[in-house]
């Protein structure tokens, strides 16, 4: 279980432009949950995210999984447990090294590497394999560079790099973002998939409604550092996106957005 203790992190203190994001801010989320995080922007969705994955700071408060805290853990340490997914398409892979390369560096996340090869041509064919599941072709472009893919087949990858070791938390920050319509709901049938087969705990920040009202197994509606909604359960599997956008439009009014 992962949780998230009476947090209070506020930015710019002692300036004009301080702002108290959160304050002894609660979440717990337990293993095997699958939770959409959807609010308006500033809700502190990413920030959450940041904190969790250890990218921020915090003034108080504690970040705990299995009652243990994470907080003075070295980013490194926590990512060997711990995989994201970004936004941007070029995060979270190498441009300049081929699909092969990049799912190599994955694939050897919190191993030592020594003097050994860094590409075990061993794995090769199971690499293969794992992109041929992801239906997109990239099975026969081991040897292409990333940065010639498109942003849905990089979105992919990053996905599958993200989770081939095994995994406490995946982290998803608004991962279909910046792709059309057609690719992010590919990237999003994937999503489903990867998590469910592996059974993962994930959390997913989104802006899109349907996939927070389609997939997962709970609902979460933050508004200024606040948890607004939270639904799981039967109620989060008969709830409807008309159900949640006069609560989301409302909240997002308020906020000039």
């Amino acid at each position: 279980m992962l949780e998230l203790k009476n947090v209070t992190k506020t930015y710019n203190p002692g300036t004009v432009t301080e702002m108290c994001l959160f304050r002894d801010f609660n979440l717990s989320v337990k293993d095997g949950e699958f939770v959409s995080v959807v609010g308006s922007n500033g809700s502190g969705k990413t920030s959450m995210l940041n904190i969790i994955c250890g990218t921020i700071p915090i003034d108080s408060g504690d970040c705990t999984i299995n009652g243990k805290s994470i907080l003075k853990q070295k980013d490194f340490v926590r990512y060997k447990k711990i995989g994201r997914v970004y936004q941007n398409p070029s995060m979270g892979t190498c441009p300049d090294m081929t699909i092969l390369e990049n799912l190599s560096l994955a694939d050897n996340k919190g191993r030592r590497y020594g003097l050994s090869m860094g590409v075990s041509k061993k794995r090769t064919e199971l690499y293969r394999q794992q992109l041929k599941e992801l239906g997109l072709g990239l099975e026969d472009k081991l040897n292409v560079k990333m940065g010639s893919l498109s942003g849905g087949q990089r979105q992919a990858v990053a996905l599958l790099m993200a989770t081939m070791t095994p995994l406490d938390f995946l982290i998803l920050d608004e991962h279909t973002a910046a792709l059309d319509p057609h690719t992010a709901d590919i990237i999003m049938e994937l999503t489903d998939k990867i998590v469910r087969e592996k059974k993962l705990t994930a959390i997913m920040v989104t802006h899109n409604l349907r996939y927070a009202v389609e997939y997962g197994s709970r609902l979460v509606m933050m508004d200024k550092g606040q948890i607004v909604l939270d639904i799981d359960g039967d109620k989060k599997r008969e709830t409807k996106v008309d159900d949640i956008l006069g609560i989301f439009t409302s909240i997002s009014i308020e906020c000039g957005n």
